[in-house]
């Protein structure tokens, strides 16, 4: 149980990949972190893109970054709605600025493309936005798992073990 003691904000909307939201929050649960899912509304059952519900305990709005320790960002469809709203690119800002993992895979560069966070760092994601992240001065890796301080990407769902150890190590660092 070394993350006991640990609080992680997971970001969850419409079509987030069921894998890649739950195997990580299941995954640092199972090493005693809470995990609270962070929508634009509280208490919406969002469901993923394979059918699998997540309801929200709290809006972006109402985190306030210094009461956790990380941030996961799962991919599928959500991020390109996730980006749109201003609370989230501050929790994704507050908590790089602060050293706090951020955690991402998948789509969810888009994300910290947008929280403007990836110029000068080296990232991997899906290589279907590859061109995005390195357009945001990201160097771009094709690897299972890329570790750059506090930010912790993968690829996608296949990574999920290297992803969700790595994250948990990085938390565990602090």
């Amino acid at each position: 149980m070394r993350l006991s003691g640990k609080r992680i904000v997971a970001f969850v909307d419409e079509e987030f990949e069921d894998l890649e939201l739950w195997y990580p929050v299941h995954r640092v649960r199972e090493e005693g972190a809470e995990v609270h899912l962070v929508g634009l509304e509280r208490g919406k059952t969002y469901i993923g893109k394979y059918g699998v519900p997540a309801t929200s305990d709290y809006t972006y709005a109402e985190i306030d970054t210094t009461q956790y320790d990380g941030v996961l960002v799962p991919g599928g469809w959500a991020p390109d709605k996730i980006r749109r709203y201003a609370d989230a690119l501050r929790i994704v800002k507050e908590m790089d600025a602060a050293g706090k993992p951020v955690g991402q895979i998948c789509h969810a560069g888009w994300v910290l493309i947008s929280a403007k966070i990836l110029n000068g760092r080296t990232v991997t994601s899906t290589p279907g936005i590859r061109d995005d992240m390195e357009n945001a001065g990201a160097t771009w890796l094709d690897e299972e798992v890329v570790v750059d301080g506090n930010l912790v990407s993968a690829r996608r769902p296949p990574d999920l073990p290297a992803y969700g150890k790595a994250f948990c190590d990085k938390l565990a660092e602090k």
